[in-house]
Parts: C-alpha cells; structure tokens; sequence
C-alpha cells in the first residue's frame, strides 16, 4: 500500500502571469504558498483485473477507458498501469471548486503514490511536468502552470517562468518572525461558492489583458520586495491592488456577495484581500494589523473560517508498505 499527502495552496500575487501564452511572450512571475491542508492518495493492488477509484463516488471498471475521473484515467495511462489497482482519495476540506489547487494536488497526489507503486523515484519538477500534461496538453485545461509548480515543490516561493520554458521556484527567504506575522496576518474564509476554475477561464483572453497582466506582475516583485523587507503593511496594500486588477480580467471573477464579503472586511480593517483561485467563488484570503482580527472575524461571522497554517512540503510518501 502506498499513501501520498500533498497540500492545496495559496496563490497570491502575479495571477495569470503563468498562462503559457502569456509568459512564453514576456514572462511570467507567481508568490504563493502551499499550506497545511491537505489531500491523501491510497494506492493499492487488486487481487483482480478491476480497476477502482474512491472519491465522491466510487468508480469500479474493467477498462481504463470508462473510467470517469479523467485525472485518474491520464495518470494511470501515463505511468502505464491499466488494471488490477485501487485508488482512494482523502481530504482535509472538501476540495473541489474552492481555488486552493485541488485539481493539481488530485494530480500531483496519484502520480506520486502511483510512481511509488512501481517502485520509481521521481522528484518535483518531473511531478509537476507530467501533472501540467495531463491537465494542459491532454486535457486542455484553459489554466496556468504555476498550481502544478507550487505543490510538488511546497513551501512559500516565488516562481519564475521565463520566455524560453524554463520555470525556477525559488523559496522566498525571510526572518521566521515576519513570516509568522504574515500568517498571523491573514484569515480564510468560505464564500459558500463553489466553481469550476475551467468556466471562469475559458473565456479569458491574454493579447486583450496583457496590460493587466504586466501589472499583476510588477505587483508580484513589488510584493516580494515588500516581505523581503518586512513591510506587511505594503504587501497587505499590493494584495488589495492585485485583487482591484484581477476584478477587470473578468465579469467572473467576482460578484455581490464577493463584492459585499470584501467590502465587511474593509470596513473591519482590512489592509487588503482577495479571492483564492481563479474567482468566482472558493476561498476569501483577508489581510489585516494584529488588531484587526477579532473584528474581522466579527464582520465575517456568517461566513465559514478556514483556520490554516504556511506549510513547508511539497507532496511526499508517508507510506510504503
């Protein structure tokens, strides 16, 4: 039996910069940060030819080709199993269509445990490659790259994409004491939204946001600068800008109760905020002084908090047996 653990994240400054046809042209440059939620993948043999997925459902086949979980199905092909196996998911938080990168930690996850189960050791960026081909190239996601990058590496970093291909996820290195303020700092909470990240996507045009892209690139720099000094107060400024920004890429990408969460927040004290993801509904990060929080929490009370942590790992085996 194999099981994988692999976190969900937080995207948070330079969205969309990761679009290939977007940074294959000027570049691109993410800061996000993987955290301590996350999605387990048990992977075990069958005594039978039977194929076997758990998730929301259970899925029970004897061709590949009917299987319904379409991550499941392309990994499986991928790494070149075609029966006798079972495959079960576990979450920390039900998953889908919050914005947290559950698609690519779903991915991450299976190829993972599954590569173990074959007894081969593959590292982050192999990870993160073959989950990018399934959900882009096989599967023709309308999304960036930069969800696949994040969780198989874990960790808060900033990473690069640059217009020949090559992606760096360099870890954004601070004193300890100003990224525990950073995480004291921010509050999630659940906007009673579900999305697919696909239909607030596929619409989205690069050539006809490119402006907005460069900015939400110089907001990325600006904002490692600013935790690289320390300065939370800036970062928590540049956060409510990007969000300002990512609001005109799309009609999509928020809505009155979005708009109304935000606005509570604000007007609590908030320095900043947005939505995790790729909008539309999931996950409303909030950025506020140490002062603020009881407040917050107070404007927000009718909205779920997700209690969370930063989390150093990328996706790892915790058993092999």
């Amino acid at each position: 039996m194999i099981i994988s653990k692999t976190p969900l994240r937080l995207s948070l400054l330079g969205g969309n910069t990761d679009f290939r046809n977007y940074f294959l042209n000027y570049g691109g440059l993410v800061l996000t940060t993987t955290i301590d939620k996350f999605i387990y993948c048990i992977v075990k043999k069958r005594f039978d030819d039977k194929i076997i997925v758990n998730y929301t459902i259970k899925e029970t086949v004897e061709d590949i080709n009917d299987l319904k979980h379409e991550l499941v199905r392309e990994a499986l092909r991928l790494v070149g199993i075609e029966k006798g196996i079972e495959i079960s998911f576990l979450a920390d938080i039900p998953t889908e269509g919050t914005g947290l990168g559950s698609s690519s930690s779903v991915t991450i996850g299976v190829l993972n445990a599954l590569h173990t189960y074959l007894g081969e050791n593959v590292g982050a960026r192999q990870l993160a490659e073959e989950a990018i081909a399934i959900e882009l190239d096989i599967l023709e996601k309308p999304i960036g790259i930069q969800d696949q990058h994040a969780i198989a590496l874990g960790g808060l970093r900033a990473i690069d994409f640059s217009p020949m291909g090559d992606v760096v996820g360099n870890k954004v290195i601070m004193e300890e004491s100003v990224k525990e303020d950073l995480n004291n700092s921010l509050m999630l909470f659940y906007t009673g939204i579900t999305r697919k990240s696909s239909d607030i996507l596929e619409s989205f045009d690069v050539d006809e946001n490119k402006a907005l892209l460069d900015q939400n690139k110089t907001l990325a720099i600006d904002g490692i600068e600013a935790l690289l000094r320390g300065n939370l107060k800036k970062f928590g400024e540049l956060l409510d800008l990007y969000w300002l920004a990512k609001k005109q890429l799309s009609s999509k990408i928020s809505n009155p109760e979005i708009d109304k969460m935000y606005e509570k927040a604000k007007k609590a004290g908030a320095i900043g905020g947005k939505v995790i993801g790729a909008g539309g509904g999931g996950f409303l990060l909030v950025m506020f002084p140490a002062n603020k929080r009881a407040k917050i929490r107070e404007a927000l009370k009718d909205y779920k908090e997700l209690p969370f942590r930063f989390s150093n790992s990328g996706s790892r085996i915790m058993l092999n047996a």
